[in-house]
């Protein structure tokens, strides 16, 4: 039996790109659909953020003499890119998905209402939102925080290459010591980077916990499910 009946699974545009410096890696794409395809066999009810790193993030253009706004909704319509990858590799392994997108454009995806939404979690379809918010200044993390506290889920996954959260960067540092379990206000005075601080507080307010785990260890997203200890838990 899964532990969790409703589950928001936040991933990075990053998570994408594999080996490569930028772009969607075919072998990770078929991936991360088996991972979203097991899930659904154990009934849960599973939506998806995806962000739009491995294109274009939003930031990353004023660099580059683009508007910081401007450069927002390039990155939205990156994420929207990811989406209709993620919602094809899915439905070609036989995953009933709804793309939602907080910018309407009818052609290849459903605007966001609430109860809509709800509706197909309930059917057994997978929900991929893109586009973020739908506003500037607001990352893909704020839109998992706050579809997570529109939908009511259990848990919001938030899968990355690291497994859980560390005192400073594992990657950098041998000696990091990882975190089983924090509190908010303990990730807050650490000044830990779990999410952007716009979208954890909503977490926090809304009381909604966070699992940081590898998602591309094979069997983790799985264990979780199931109830098993894995990453780091932040409630």
């Amino acid at each position: 039996m899964p532990k969790y009946k409703r589950i928001l699974l936040k991933l990075s545009g990053e998570a994408l790109m594999g080996d490569q410096a930028y772009g969607i890696e075919p072998q990770m794409l078929k991936y991360y659909a088996s991972q979203i395809k097991m899930a659904v066999s154990h009934k849960v009810e599973l939506a998806v953020v995806i962000g739009g790193g491995n294109i274009f993030r939003g930031m990353d253009g004023e660099g580059s003499g683009i508007e910081r706004v401007q450069g927002d909704y390039m990155g939205m319509l990156a994420t929207c890119i990811n989406g209709m990858a993620l919602q094809s590799a899915l439905e070609l392994i036989g995953v009933y998905t709804r793309l939602i997108t907080a910018i309407e454009m009818r052609q290849i995806a459903e605007p966001y209402i609430r109860r809509r939404a709800v509706r197909h979690l309930e059917k057994g379809r997978v929900i991929i939102f893109a586009a973020g918010t739908g506003n500037p200044y607001f990352t893909t993390d704020s839109a998992a925080a706050l579809r997570a506290s529109e939908l009511n889920v259990d848990v919001i996954l938030k899968g990355t290459r690291v497994d859980g959260i560390y005192d400073k960067d594992p990657l950098k540092f041998k000696d990091a010591v990882k975190f089983e379990h924090l509190g908010f206000d303990e990730v807050i005075s650490r000044g830990l980077q779990v999410m952007d601080m716009t979208a954890f507080t909503m977490c926090k307010e809304n009381h909604m916990p966070i699992v940081v785990f590898d998602i591309n260890q094979t069997s983790n997203f799985e264990r979780i499910i199931l109830g098993e200890h894995v990453g780091t838990l932040v409630s």
